[in-house]
């Protein structure tokens, strides 16, 4: 399970601030303290400390920037304007050394713009202030990482349970104060827990019943957004003040998990995001119908059936063989399943250095950064066997090429217009020399697709160039023929051709 990044640090209450008796800090003006928080603390005497705030501030200063006329003009507005514009969050003003008491026009405008005002006593540093700030911001985030921990070990057990779907769904509407829902492929609520909150924090008023909330309907909307967009993540917020936060499940299993919270806090997403792991792994393959449609397809091959017999199992009739390497290094089991995914099938096989793909021809596989592919034509069932050589030289092809993507050849040529029995008869004859050694049939089959270039065929075969031009030398020699003559490289393609079939 991926290791989710830790909760941003939460804001402590203004209130927390104001009840350090050590710091006899006084609020003068401004709105009750309850509903605000702050982001750190920060101290300025410039006249326009708009610049350097980011919002959240508790600003401290002693009034040196203060000229002296500032009662009778506008200088106290535009100052505290300014710094409601920029979003700080309070004022704090020490009394002396500068001023005797805080300035009556001041808190007249810290009144007009609803900026929170506090007398700093005398006795009471700027630099202790913003200690305690701070401080009180540690507290604040251990203790959300503590709760961060308790719900992903809750949520941890809540997936071991018989029934994990519903578990870890209640577990996370517990945790998180609103409603959990596990949404469909096709946006259709599968499973839900929890009550959808009314809205805003704790206290504003009992819960909807469940279902009967315009945020059920709002969430189910954003969770198909979600679907249709094929993005990873969405939120909103209602009009009454209700969290919502939608999570797709897996790789492009159509799952989605839906959030409706009426606060949120900033180990929510944390634990949220760990909730939407763990239920893309309930949701995989492995649990989805097409998992168990892939189990019996093995049964049943293991047991005897053919692949005409399996087939309506996976479902299609027609199916390409995609096989692939890697630009870098060698493949690895997690980097076979991505690419998988990638071309929207789950029936992968990691062979060695190769990673070979099942793919329904209905799907068309296109170049993906950082692999070669090699693609075979699309065939039925039974012609898997001759796909899957189709796609491993159409991936030779293309490793030598230095080329994304190459296809297996299906068009139709003046060759088909030889009646099918004569032709493949013709191509035995004249290759029945090499019938006994594969290795020469092949080296030709290669060199000649890629125009007698000795070092494109070493690639494609994985051998060195003097390798292939003594295999070459020894094909010419046992057909008694001038592999250089244009005319013979023509016939010796079109019997190569027929004998794949």
């Amino acid at each position: 399970m991926p290791k989710p990044s830790l909760p941003p640090t939460p804001p402590v209450p203004l209130t927390a601030l104001l009840a350090r008796e050590d710091l006899a800090l006084r609020q003068i003006a401004g709105p009750p303290a309850a509903g605000t928080v702050l982001h750190g603390a920060h101290t300025s005497e410039m006249a326009d400390p708009y610049p350097y705030l980011l919002g959240g501030e508790l600003l401290l200063t002693a009034g040196v920037h203060i000229p002296e006329a500032a009662g009778a003009g506008t200088h106290f507005d535009d100052y505290v304007s300014r710094i409601v514009a920029a979003g700080g969050a309070a004022l704090g003003f020490g009394v002396a050394p500068v001023h005797d008491t805080v300035p009556r026009a001041l808190v007249a405008s810290c009144e007009t713009f609803g900026l929170p005002l506090l007398e700093v006593p005398p006795r009471t540093t700027f630099a202790a202030v913003g200690r305690a700030v701070w401080k009180l911001m540690e507290h604040a985030r251990t203790a959300e990482l503590r709760r961060v921990t308790e719900a992903q070990q809750s949520l941890a057990a809540a997936a071991s349970r018989p029934d994990p779907v519903p578990a870890v769904l209640h577990r996370l509407a517990r945790h998180l104060g609103g409603r959990a829902v596990l949404y469909g492929p096709e946006g259709a609520e599968i499973a839900a827990a929890g009550r959808t909150p009314a809205g805003g924090r704790p206290g504003a008023g009992p819960a909807a019943p469940d279902g009967s909330s315009d945020a059920l309907t709002a969430l189910t909307a954003l969770a198909r957004l979600l679907v249709a967009r094929g993005s990873a993540s969405a939120s909103d917020t209602t009009p009454a003040g209700i969290h919502l936060a939608a999570y797709a499940l897996g790789a492009g299993q159509g799952f989605v998990l839906g959030v409706a919270a009426g606060r949120r806090d900033p180990g929510d997403h944390t634990i949220a995001s760990v909730a939407a792991v763990l239920l893309s792994l309930l949701t995989g393959e492995q649990h989805s119908g097409s998992g168990a449609a892939l189990s019996s397809a093995l049964v049943r091959l293991v047991l005897g059936d053919t692949a005409e017999d399996v087939v309506p199992l996976l479902g299609g009739d027609r199916w390409l063989v995609v096989h692939a390497r890697p630009a870098e290094r060698a493949p690895d089991q997690l980097a076979a399943s991505a690419l998988g995914a990638a071309l929207g099938s789950p029936l992968v096989d990691l062979a060695g250095d190769v990673v070979r793909v099942l793919v329904p021809a209905g799907r068309e596989p296109g170049p993906q950064p950082g692999w070669t592919l090699g693609v075979s034509a699309a065939v039925v069932p039974g012609r898997w066997p001759a796909a899957d050589t189709q796609a491993a030289r159409a991936l030779g092809r293309a490793r030598a090429t230095r080329t994304a993507l190459v296809r297996y050849g299906t068009r139709a040529a003046l060759a088909e217009l030889v009646p099918p029995d004569e032709a493949e008869a013709h191509a035995r004859a004249l290759l029945a020399p090499l019938a006994d050694n594969p290795a020469l049939t092949e080296t030709l089959r290669t060199w000649l697709s890629l125009h007698g270039s000795w070092d494109r065929t070493a690639v494609a075969l994985s051998v060195h160039r003097n390798t292939v031009r003594q295999r070459i030398a020894r094909c010419a020699a046992l057909l008694g023929t001038d592999p250089d003559d244009p005319d013979v490289r023509m016939e010796l393609w079109f019997a190569l051709r027929r004998a794949e079939r």
